[in-house]
Order: structure tokens, then C-alpha cells, then sequence
């Protein structure tokens, strides 16, 4: 499996995980469920790298994408946003996906209203917010799919929303479609203080992720890495064996 460069000021995020052996709505909040498991360790391994990507600014605002369905993008994001919740932040995660939106599955949240209801005036931010039973994370779903998802991304509305959600958390995270399908990625990047790409090992061809970093480089996304995914896990290995 080739390594993909980011560049050498924010260096490299390569974080692999052992393959899943259990049902997807298990799977997808492992970090919930089984919070000591090895997998959930390398979740917290994420975050810690995040933490320390940058020197220059604290990262408040992370988007994730891949370069196309099915690498785990979206696995990756909410787990992601349990173990931000789980250090005590504030933690809202946003469905930014108004194709093909999971979170609400995920999280077994309604979705009658949302991101899209937010974007175009029905209900105010407040309003739309969900709780979950994760102490510390919220929940804005996508709400009805609306006919022009990548006009809505890039309105001023959204600009307005993001920062009265900036003003009440401490991390904001984005679950947004892949970069090789549509624009809605590229259009949210360049807010955002940091952006993951998520590929699945085994599967994801590597000139598929160099065509997403070139993309979103010219978007002026700050890229902090790579997630590879779904990578079998040694039971020779000294983590494995500690976190067994």
C-alpha cells in the first residue's frame, strides 16, 4: 500500500485498524460500544495526531471525506466524534452528506429535520440540534435531501450556521460525500481548519486518493492525512497484544 503525502509542514496521518468482525450498526460506534477494544485505541490515536497537527492553531473544525463510497468514511467520522466527546469537548457532529446521508442510521436519530431545514430558513440551529446518550456530543443530521445539496453548502446561510455553531462547541466535525463524486467536499474545506481522507486498504486505488488530495489541495483545504482502514491486525503485534 503506497503512503500519501501531505505535505511536510502537517506531515502525515496513516492510522490503520484491525477488520471489523461484527453487524454495521455495531461496527460503526465501537467506540461507544466496546470503548477498551484496540480499535477504539487507534480511534483515540486519530485524535491525538489531529491534536498535533498543526503548530499554529488549535483545530476546532475537522472535515472527512474519501475518495469514493464504501472506504468507511463514515464509520470513521462518528467514532471519531465519540472520542472527542468522550476527552470532555463539546462535540457537534454535522451530516454534511445531503445525497446519501447515514448519520441519523448510525446515531438512530430522526431526520424529518436538519442540515438542509437549517439551510433553507424552516428551523433555526437550536431548534435542529439533536442530543444523544454520548455525554458531550450532538447531532445535526442531513433532514430531507434537498434538490441542490452543493448549492446549499456553499450559501450564505451555511456560512452564518457555521459560526454560530463555532460559537457553542468546542469541535465541529463534517461528514461530507467523496471528493471524486461531487464538489460538496471541496466546498466545505476551505472553512474548515483541518480535513481527513479516508481509504479503505485492499481497495481504494492509489491514484483514486492522489486525484482526491489534488482536489482538495485546490479547494485550499488544509490536509492533515490519510486514514487507512480496515487494515488485519497481527496478533504478533505488541499493541494487539496489550490491548487484548
Amino acid at each position: 500500500m503506497h503512503q500519501i503525502k501531505t505535505g511536510d509542514k502537517l506531515g502525515e496521518i496513516i492510522v490503520v485498524k484491525r477488520k471489523k468482525q461484527f453487524k454495521t450498526n455495531v461496527r460503526s460506534l465501537i467506540t461507544k460500544f466496546n470503548p477498551k477494544s484496540p480499535i477504539s485505541e487507534q480511534y483515540r490515536t486519530i485524535r491525538t495526531n489531529i491534536e498535533f497537527a498543526s503548530v499554529d492553531q488549535d483545530i476546532h473544525s475537522i472535515l472527512v471525506t474519501s475518495s469514493g463510497p464504501s472506504e468507511g468514511k463514515s464509520s470513521t467520522t462518528a467514532n471519531l466524534s465519540v472520542v472527542f466527546a468522550q476527552q470532555g469537548k463539546k462535540v457537534l457532529l454535522i451530516d454534511g452528506d445531503l445525497r446519501k446521508p447515514t448519520v441519523h442510521y448510525t446515531f438512530k436519530l430522526d431526520n424529518r429535520i436538519g442540515l438542509s431545514t437549517v439551510l433553507v430558513g424552516e428551523k433555526s440551529l437550536e431548534e435542529t440540534v439533536k442530543e444523544t446518550d454520548i455525554p458531550n456530543l450532538n447531532i445535526l443530521t442531513c433532514g430531507p435531501i434537498p434538490p441542490n445539496p452543493s448549492e446549499l453548502l456553499g450559501s450564505k446561510a451555511m456560512e452564518q450556521m457555521f459560526q454560530l455553531a463555532q460559537k457553542n462547541y468546542d469541535v465541529i466535525i463534517f461528514d461530507t460525500p467523496p471528493v471524486l463524486a461531487v464538489t460538496d467536499a471541496q466546498i466545505l474545506a476551505n472553512v474548515c481548519d483541518g480535513s481527513l481522507i479516508v481509504a479503505r486498504s485492499n481497495q481504494t486505488e492509489f491514484e483514486a486518493i492522489q486525484k482526491a488530495r489534488e482536489l482538495m489541495e485546490l479547494a485550499k483545504a488544509k490536509l492533515l492525512g490519510v486514514v487507512l482502514n480496515d487494515v488485519p491486525q497481527k496478533k504478533s503485534n505488541t499493541y494487539y497484544y496489550y490491548g487484548s
